[in-house]
């Protein structure tokens, strides 16, 4: 299949690349900062970069729009297509309703439009990913659509399921919850380890036995532990007395605790 790309950031990085590994080929890449889209042009077989959002001369016949959430309805008002396109945003949160509301209303020629949304956190720059475990989550206003998708999923990825926008909007929430908010976590465990002075390391085989037996349990809520988990609340007092003098964190202390100690009543 003939693709362009509008967007060269995280996840442009990695799935432009798997799509010309399985035997696509990427035309066109347009990022409202052109280093970006030579950066990610730099990486493909035969692409170029693309200035303008008029792709009405493009050979291409899928475009990916990999942009933030809040540019869609802006780049949509501008984009220029090919007649029968398929258009498909890769947005978590926005239905594919939005999607094909917009271009009804800006698009001269009629197009086709989807969701292609791979349930991932992408960093751009690092090694290009695999999508084979990836899963891909699909979705069209036409069965049409829907069958070009779905096949063109399975040639990059072992799981493709056709989700619905509401079905998808559930899974981003948990995956906010799952990756983003862990990932913060993180970030405070480990800021509270070097203001005085102590290696993050130290926690390291901890969060990896604990990553596991979460994902190795049916629920994760079998395997909780800790001082929420026993009602152990002289530990839990002793801990929000260290973070007193910093309230934020005390704060996110808390708030987590109640929410761990409500489910265990």
């Amino acid at each position: 299949m003939e693709i362009s790309f509008i967007g060269a950031g995280n996840l442009a990085w990695h799935l432009a690349p798997a799509l010309e590994n399985a035997g696509h080929h990427i035309n066109e890449v347009y990022s409202h900062q052109l280093k970006h889209a030579r950066q990610l042009v730099s990486n493909l077989y035969d692409a170029h970069t693309h200035s303008e959002l008029n792709f009405a001369d493009s050979p291409s016949h899928l475009f990916v729009l990999a942009i933030p959430d809040d540019a869609l309805e802006s780049v949509c008002s501008q984009l220029v297509l090919p007649e029968n396109a398929i258009v498909v945003h890769t947005s978590g949160a926005r239905p594919l309703q939005s999607l094909a509301h917009w271009l009804a209303i800006y698009s001269d020629v009629p197009v086709r439009t989807g969701v292609f949304y791979p349930l991932q956190t992408f960093t751009k720059g690092q090694s290009f990913m695999q999508f084979d475990e990836i899963p891909l989550c699909i979705e069209a206003t036409d069965s049409t659509t829907e069958d070009t998708l779905v096949q063109l999923g399975q040639e990059i990825s072992d799981i493709v399921y056709i989700i619905t926008s509401e079905e998808r909007r559930t899974l981003h929430v948990a995956a906010v919850f799952a990756s983003n908010f862990t990932n913060h976590l993180l970030t405070l465990a480990s800021e509270l380890t070097m203001q005085d002075g102590l290696d993050f390391d130290l926690l390291r085989p901890l969060i990896t036995e604990t990553f596991r037996k979460g994902l190795a349990a049916s629920n994760p809520a079998d395997v909780q532990t800790g001082p929420a988990r026993r009602g152990d609340l002289t530990t839990i007092e002793t801990h929000l007395a260290y973070l007193s003098n910093q309230p934020k964190l005390a704060e996110i202390y808390q708030l987590l605790t109640n929410s761990i100690r409500n489910q265990y009543r």
